[in-house]
């Protein structure tokens, strides 16, 4: 099981996340609705240089204009792109023909048995899917918890790799991992403390709870 923890806000926060075993980290830029977590595009970069080997870095992004999160993907020098927000297939494609390298993961959000056919329309087209809640104020972070039902379904039916996010905390990630069977998890606000930076012992237990799957 592959972990990400996402709304890193410095280097601190970075690793925390890395110390306690997780594989990838990601960093709200390009944003356009609410995030707390949301940092400079110069911030990403720094903590970025700083990453140790093997720890993929992802700038999660709302933006939808194809040449605006490519100079995200190259500013930032991330691994990966996350889309957030509603982008059509051609737009990553015009953003894969533009990369050196770096994963596009596509944001399908869980609201509806409707979303199934939009997870397959991207399947073939991103190289992973991510599951995700979202409010009318906001595309992530939000806390909530979706249908896993539906997301178990989305598992079953794509080729891709899936991620699964919205609501995920170490009280409850691994009843959603026994259900929907994902290929990684990913949580936030689910493990943060009081100030909303990442709390060490919240981020232990996420990662030891979801590493002991198979």
């Amino acid at each position: 099981m592959r972990i990400k923890v996402c709304g890193i806000r410095d280097i601190n926060d970075a690793m925390t996340s890395i110390n306690a075993g997780v594989d990838a980290i990601g960093f709200l830029v390009g944003i356009t609705h609410e995030a707390e977590d949301r940092i400079e595009i110069i911030s990403a970069k720094k903590i970025i240089s700083s990453l140790p080997p093997f720890i993929t870095s992802v700038a999660v992004t709302h933006l939808q204009d194809p040449y605006e999160i490519i100079d995200i993907m190259e500013d930032t020098g991330a691994n990966a792109i996350q889309i957030q927000n509603d982008v059509t297939p051609e737009t990553i494609e015009t953003i894969k023909e533009r990369s050196t390298g770096q994963k596009i993961i596509k944001c399908i959000h869980v609201t509806g048995p409707d979303c199934i056919e939009n997870a397959m329309i991207f399947d073939t087209v991103a190289d992973a899917l991510i599951l995700d809640s979202r409010t009318p104020g906001r595309l992530g972070g939000t806390g909530n918890v979706h249908d896993w039902n539906i997301s178990k379904e989305i598992v079953k039916k794509v080729k891709s790799p899936v991620i699964l996010a919205g609501g995920l905390n170490p009280e409850n990630v691994k009843e959603a991992i026994e259900k929907v069977h994902p290929y990684a998890v990913d949580a936030n606000s689910g493990l943060e403390n009081k100030n909303g930076y990442k709390d060490i012992i919240k981020v232990r237990d996420f990662v030891k709870t979801a590493k002991s799957f198979l």
